[in-house]
């Protein structure tokens, strides 16, 4: 298949996967009352009663077409609302932009990016959650229009500790995030005008930070790939305050979204990959008014090796969440659509698209040095095997330079220092015999 020829394929698939969605839409919309009944059992009393909604609105996307599952997966970019970890272990350097349709006419825009040098990953993202804002008098008559505003800024550090060829590391993070609520001004009842300032006293400021740990495995796996096909994540998420009444009194007062969340990702064959996660609301000011458990799953199945699709699953207060997507890979530019149905924010069925676009800059030459460290590991094999052991340990001390936790060179290392001291013993006891003796041993 011809490059061009790869890329119609692709995109024709990308485009049947947004119209698919289309029509499923249409199905579902029919049943959205049934599926709201059907989950009725984990309906939560105290959904909703955190300030910055807009913290657990997903960036769109692939992690939105996993159902959001990404606390253990974060292997791209989208670590930030997830698993701040993940950093220390993101492939490549990546720029990506999001743009999610959300309801009512309201819109998030995400720009993220991030990179790493050997175990330490950072990064950066600044995102907005905007609807328009419309003010009417008592005749009707509109007198005021804005747009309220959640805006959000991090910054992210983490390291994997240990990491080697058998042992993954590990990865630990953390993201430090600023948030401001925008209240546009409203007016004055009595005379339509406009009062500076007031929607100052409305607005917050919310200072939280987000702490989590990722563990990666080898479990069960029967297919060739030096990734490990089994993650295990947990990560907080949003903890800390905000700060109220900025035209008056400041005041702490509504509680933030915080969560706690368990991952697991598996890859049980190469082109399938299984995410599920448990994630847990905590209500800091008052603990007994914390959020009931939601639980959410996402599956891709890899179609070719520069296009996927996505599904996934969200249940959060007793609604569904049911999304589906596609992904395709041209050159360094990676493209996600998704379509999702979402009850998880209405009452009534709500159907949006979210996108994004990422671009992968390489991984400043890890794949490179990786080469050369097996190049090094294997021409100390084959001296090894000719008898030179010699030459064979000092090409795995070269190895081993350039990547001090590569494993197989240094298990080869301590075997042959071991078979060289044997058999020096061995020749010292030749030695003694001879000496001994006065004749050589046959």
């Amino acid at each position: 298949m011809t490059r061009m020829s790869r890329f119609v394929f692709s995109v024709s698939i990308f485009l049947f996967s947004v119209s698919a969605g289309n029509v499923f839409s249409l199905d579902l919309s029919d049943a959205g009352s049934s599926l709201a009944d059907a989950f009725g059992w984990s309906s939560d009393d105290n959904e909703g009663l955190s300030s910055f909604r807009s913290l657990n609105i997903p960036v769109g996307g692939r992690a939105e077409s996993l159902g959001t599952a990404c606390t253990a997966l974060c292997d791209d970019v989208v670590f930030f609302d997830y698993n701040p970890a993940a950093s220390s272990v993101v492939p490549e350097t990546e720029i990506a932009v999001f743009h999610n349709a959300w309801i009512a006419d309201s819109a998030m825009e995400t720009l993220c990016a991030t990179s790493r040098n050997g175990n330490l990953g950072y990064g950066a993202q600044f995102k907005c959650f905007y609807v328009p804002f419309s003010e009417y008098n008592l005749y009707g008559d509109r007198v005021a229009g804005s747009y309220y505003t959640e805006t959000s800024a991090a910054v992210n550090v983490s390291y994997n500790f240990l990491a080697g060829y058998d042992f993954k590391g590990l990865a630990v993070g953390g993201n430090a995030r600023f948030s401001w609520r925008g209240m546009p001004d409203y007016t004055d009842n009595q005379t339509d005008e406009i009062i500076s300032g007031s929607g100052l006293e409305q607005s917050a400021l919310g200072l939280m930070a987000d702490i989590g740990v990722l563990l990666r495995f080898n479990v069960l796996k029967n297919f060739a790939d030096r990734k490990p096909n089994l993650n295990v994540g947990l990560s907080l998420n949003n903890a800390g305050f905000a700060l109220t009444g900025f035209g008056s009194s400041i005041s702490i007062d509504d509680p933030l979204p915080t969560r706690l969340s368990l991952g697991v990702s598996y890859r049980a064959f190469a082109p399938v990959l299984l995410s599920l996660e448990l994630r847990k609301p905590l209500n800091f000011a008052d603990f007994s008014s914390s959020g009931s458990l939601s639980f959410a799953a996402g599956m891709e199945i890899t179609v070719t090796r520069f296009f996927n699709f996505d599904m996934g699953f969200l249940v959060q207060g007793g609604n569904p969440r049911i999304s589906i997507g596609s992904g395709f890979l041209v050159k360094a530019f990676l493209m996600n659509v998704n379509y999702t149905f979402d009850l998880t924010s209405s009452q009534n069925p709500v159907n949006h698209i979210s996108l994004s676009a990422k671009l992968r800059l390489g991984d400043k030459g890890r794949a490179k040095i990786q080469e050369q460290v097996d190049a090094y590991y294997i021409n100390g094999l084959q001296l090894y095997a000719d008898g030179d052991l010699e030459g064979a340990i000092a090409q795995w001390d070269l190895a081993l330079a350039l990547d001090s936790r590569f494993d197989p060179a240094l298990d080869a290392k301590v075997a042959a220092i071991r078979f060289q001291n044997a058999k020096s013993d061995i020749m010292d006891m030749q030695k003694l015999n001879i000496s001994i003796t006065g004749k050589t041993s046959k």
